[in-house]
């Protein structure tokens, strides 16, 4: 039986338009563009918003830090990023924002992937050495939010008597979120984390990667929740999903394309090489499953699959995640003000969602009427969808 689930949206901090690898379209990454995707999240009944890390991206913490007073009850899930962080300046940032939130902050722990980005921010450690910091932070990190005094001395990391004086609202603090597709990212995940995370692979490689987060978990005694990050292109008609699909990508060269996936390809993230692998840079072999195209990877790094087809489809390949032990989806769209509302109409009815997800805000008007009033007399009628 599908059980379920809560859905997040995403907050475009690295850029924004509607299509990919060209400037027709674009848009600006401002506060004011921001906070309406965020405030847009927040009326539809998102359960949170994912702001993205990293050097292409606005600062996560202080783009959150500005939206938390603009929202209601959407909650932020913001990166800490070990090597970059000292754990104990990241648990009292996480505090504060978590208190000036009311307790709407969710933590994003990532470790990197993309070694030339990471040695220009200072980080020159190799793929696995990164976890033994990521694994020493968050032993420390986890600790201080706890209202420990932590004594801690590891082989990258030492703290003598650490304290976090303003405890965070959530206890013993807010969850934390992480995504690794290797045996090092997965064992550090199973030992400090609450929600593990995948990039939108096939059902059968979601499942795999779900078979060993759930042994390493297994081994700890502890219980996983699993989410998944992916696009969404959702329209009345599956005709129109995969002409909208075509046209998103349909400003893209093949040099672009080609210098895109020579840039990912240095990274030594396995999570990225599996996303690379399901379409191997070809434009002719993008859906890799029913419903699920690799368009985006084409230049994206990250996340680079889609959703793509009618409400009923999309909701049905998201429902087989669920009943895969899925129980929240990371989506996103281009552009992603239009989508969130585009999403949330068309699938939001047709999903099992948690009261979490999908409630309006409480000073919403649920009486209607609903739609334009036509000809200042007659009410829209209630029709059925299709």
């Amino acid at each position: 039986m599908t059980g379920q689930t809560d859905v997040l949206w995403f907050l475009p901090t690295h850029g924004d338009g509607r299509y990919l690898g060209a400037t027709d379209g674009a848009r600006a990454v401002t506060l004011p563009y921001l906070r309406q995707i965020a405030q847009a999240a927040d009326e539809l009944g998102y359960y949170g918003v994912l702001l993205p890390t990293g050097r292409s991206c606005e600062d996560s913490w202080v783009v959150a830090s500005a939206l938390v007073p603009l929202t209601q009850r959407l909650r932020f899930l913001v990166a800490v990023r070990p090597g970059l962080q000292e754990p104990a300046v990241a648990a009292r940032m996480a505090a504060t924002l978590d208190r000036i939130s009311d307790g709407r902050l969710l933590i994003n722990v990532v470790t990197g992937g993309d070694p030339v980005e990471l040695r220009g921010d200072g980080v020159f450690l190799d793929h696995d050495e990164r976890y033994v910091v990521t694994d020493e932070f968050l032993h420390i990190w986890r600790g201080l939010m706890s209202g420990e005094t932590v004594n801690y001395a590891g082989k990258h990391l030492k703290v003598e008597e650490g304290r976090v004086i303003f405890p965070p609202v959530q206890k013993p603090y807010p969850p934390l979120y992480f995504g690794g597709s290797s045996p090092a990212g997965i064992e550090v995940a199973a030992e400090h984390c609450e929600v593990y995370l995948t990039w939108g692979e096939p059902p059968a490689g979601v499942a795999e990667k779900i078979a060993r987060a759930r042994e390493a978990a297994d081994r700890r005694g502890k219980t996983f929740s699993y989410g998944i990050r992916l696009h969404v292109i959702v329209r009345e008609t599956e005709g129109e999903a995969w002409a909208a699909a075509e046209n998103l990508i349909s400003r893209l060269d093949d040099e672009t394309i080609a210098r895109a996936q020579a840039t990912l390809k240095r990274q030594d993230s396995v999570g990225q090489s599996r996303m690379m692998a399901l379409h191997g840079g070809d434009r002719t072999k993008l859906e890799v499953s029913p419903n699920l195209w690799a368009g985006v990877g084409l230049v994206r790094g990250g996340a680079g699959t889609a959703l793509v087809g009618s409400a009923d489809q999309v909701a049905d390949r998201m429902k087989e995640y669920i009943d895969l032990g899925i129980d929240r989806f990371i989506l996103s769209g281009y552009p992603h003000l239009e989508e969130a509302y585009r999403f949330a109409e068309l699938v939001f009815p047709k999903l099992p969602l948690r009261a979490t997800t999908g409630v309006a805000p409480s000073n919403a008007r649920n009486d209607g009427p609903f739609g334009e009033v036509m000809a200042n007399d007659i009410v829209p009628r209630r029709v059925s969808a299709h």
